[in-house]
């Protein structure tokens, strides 16, 4: 039974949503988390994970590290997407298996389901067609990381559960354009057109694909709340509930910042999954849903982005 005494590791607690749910354990009294940076301990290092789990007599885990990026990166880090995220999640879920550890959280992604889906998208679609391919490096690691622990789950009755969010964005994000997820991405080169003048800026492939976001704080609100919460089901989408297209997403960042500039489409470039909209019902039925709006995320980012970021 958890409590606020119990020792939680945060794995990945300096990204985008490690630090989130860090924060959110803190706010909920939590009083025994525990962090390690990744130059002191590389999590793909099956020895050295091991011995760290064995010696901190850890009680609970919420696994939110990984090897992440937006339709660039996976692209053209294949072999770094899967390799990192396949070693991490299962050196992670088996040391807490090895030591007895039965609650953990791991975050999948909604790139696990397949290309060609009706939406909104249900739990029980993983595995019914193919990927996409621009992806699917790192949504097949993902992948076998719920399978990994949906096994350990039934052979060893341990509770790990996956709870898989839709794109998520936040203060703490990656804002580069080229490696960073649709979202900073967008909110950076809209900004940085503005600051510069710019008469356009380029969007990849055709602009009219879909993609549900929600603030990374939301996400960390479901980890903690799920994390107490006893569930039949323990694969659970954690979505917003509202999807928009790319080109109406910088078309709203734009108003935003009050710039007005062309919208040019590199049709030549990968548009990706057309609509990736989840369906939360799941999640709703144990009574969680998010609380902040698009407004109110994509305000707080333009109002505190350090400019000294944009070149």
């Amino acid at each position: 039974m958890l409590s606020k005494k119990t020792k939680i590791f945060v794995a990945g607690h300096k990204g985008l949503i490690g630090s989130s749910i860090v924060k959110k354990l803190i706010s909920e009294g939590f009083k025994n988390i525990l962090t390690v940076d990744k130059k002191k301990l590389d999590l793909r290092d099956q020895h050295k994970v091991f011995n760290f789990f064995k010696f901190k007599k850890i009680d609970a885990v919420i696994n939110a590290a990984g090897t992440v990026g937006g339709i660039f990166a996976n692209n053209k880090y294949k072999a770094d997407f899967i390799y990192d995220n396949l070693t991490i999640q299962s050196n992670i879920i088996h040391a807490c298996y090895k030591n007895n550890i039965k609650s953990l959280i791991f975050l999948g992604s909604s790139s696990i389901y397949p290309k060609k889906i009706n939406t909104p998208i249900k739990e029980e679609n993983l595995l019914t067609g193919s990927l996409e391919k621009t992806n699917e490096p790192y949504a097949i690691a993902k992948i076998a990381g719920i399978k990994l622990c949906e096994s350990y789950n039934y052979q060893y009755g341990t509770d790990y559960k996956c709870l898989i969010p839709c794109n998520i964005y936040g203060q703490n994000d990656n804002y580069n354009v080229k490696e960073s997820h649709f979202f900073p991405a967008l909110i950076l080169k809209c900004i940085t057109a503005k600051k510069n003048n710019k008469k356009y800026i380029i969007l990849w492939g055709t602009g009219k694909a879909r993609r549900e976001i929600m603030h990374a704080d939301d996400l960390a609100d479901a980890c903690v709340f799920f994390f107490k919460k006893k569930t039949k089901e323990k694969i659970i989408n954690i979505g917003s509930n509202f999807d928009m297209s790319i080109l109406n997403y910088t078309k709203l960042i734009l108003k935003e910042i009050n710039f007005e500039c062309k919208i040019i489409l590199d049709k030549t470039k990968p548009t990706g999954t057309i609509r990736k909209l989840l369906d939360s019902s799941r999640a709703k039925k144990y009574g969680w849903q998010p609380k902040i709006t698009l407004k109110e995320g994509l305000r707080e980012i333009i109002d505190n982005l350090d400019l000294k970021l944009i070149k």
